[in-house]
């Protein structure tokens, strides 16, 4: 009974005649059984489905993209190589690290008088400008030394805590985009050679000249956004490191100031500074904790102090 309902019926509605029972017997005798209509028309379906799912990639590829359509009046500028690979850096970190950012300011006074009184002594003794970069710079190695795990990547589930400290500088170039030099063994520099370093590797930059080993290596980096203006920033994390640290623009503010006569109004030069750092690693205590010795180290630099 069974397989007399697999014959397909050609009399009226579907009926089977004598006619479709010849034809399916002589069918099967040759080996072969007529395939129902549902047979049929599930085969084709599964074929057509077979013709969707294996279409060789190179086809599908080749098949013109859409364009898209913007409205108004646009310009429409292709991104460069370099302009490409800082997008993709950018994405993967912020897919890679959790980011958290953490804020302080520093009252730099000291720093920005010290500085102003040995600029053209120092320019003409040694060559080569005294910036506040190489400043900055000497805080971070002082701090990063007291707090190691500020200098480290994670490899999987193992924290590699690097023993040598090379500190990126992020450089704008002329083109608009960014490089990050790298000053290999910052904490074995003294201020002169630090200087001389950032100078150098910031003129090479710009001029197209650097090394590939110039941006290599990096375990800290720095990014100074107050050279455009800006007051502060929450900057992106170099991969693979664990944090980047941002100065902001030296503003004259009034600020309180203690003296032993009490607290008094006085005209100071401030700077903000912020941290972002991949929480995998590194917690807000440690990453504030840091930040704050930073600053410290910056409030506290000595106005007397000999090049």
């Amino acid at each position: 009974m069974t397989e007399l309902e697999n014959i397909p019926g050609s009399g009226n509605e579907g009926r089977v005649t004598k006619k479709d029972i010849l034809e399916y017997v002589g069918n099967r005798s040759k080996g072969g059984q007529a395939p129902s209509a549902k047979t049929q028309e599930a085969a084709a379906s599964q074929q057509q489905s077979a013709n969707i799912i294996n279409v060789p990639a190179q086809v599908r590829s080749a098949e013109p993209a859409q364009m898209t359509t913007y409205s108004g009046n646009v310009e429409i500028i292709e991104m460069d190589r370099m302009r490409k690979l800082i997008a993709e850096h950018m994405v993967r970190s912020k897919h890679t690290s959790p980011h958290v950012t953490s804020f302080t300011e520093a009252d730099v006074t000291n720093l920005v008088m010290w500085r102003d009184k040995v600029k053209k002594d120092f320019e003409k003794r040694e060559g080569t400008k005294i910036t506040f970069t190489p400043l900055f710079v000497e805080a971070i190695v002082k701090c990063i030394k007291k707090f190691p795990l500020i200098n480290s990547s994670l490899d999987g589930d193992r924290i590699i805590v690097k023993k040598d400290i090379h500190i990126g500088m992020a450089t704008a170039l002329p083109s608009g985009n960014l490089i990050v030099p790298v000053i290999k063994n910052a904490d074995q520099l003294n201020l002169v050679g630090l200087a001389k370093q950032v100078n150098n590797l910031a003129d090479n930059a710009r001029n197209g000249k650097l090394k590939a080993d110039d941006t290599q290596g990096g375990t800290f980096t720095m990014t100074n956004v107050g050279t455009f203006g800006s007051l502060m920033g929450t900057p992106i994390i170099n991969q693979p490191q664990v944090a980047i640290l941002a100065v902001g623009a030296i503003k004259k503010r009034p600020v309180v100031v203690e003296t032993p006569h009490g607290d008094s109004i006085a005209i100071r030069h401030m700077m903000y500074l912020s941290m972002s750092y991949d929480h995998r690693i590194v917690d807000g205590s440690l990453g504030a904790t840091f930040l704050t010795a930073v600053a410290k180290e910056l409030e506290n630099f000595n106005a007397d102090r000999d090049v």
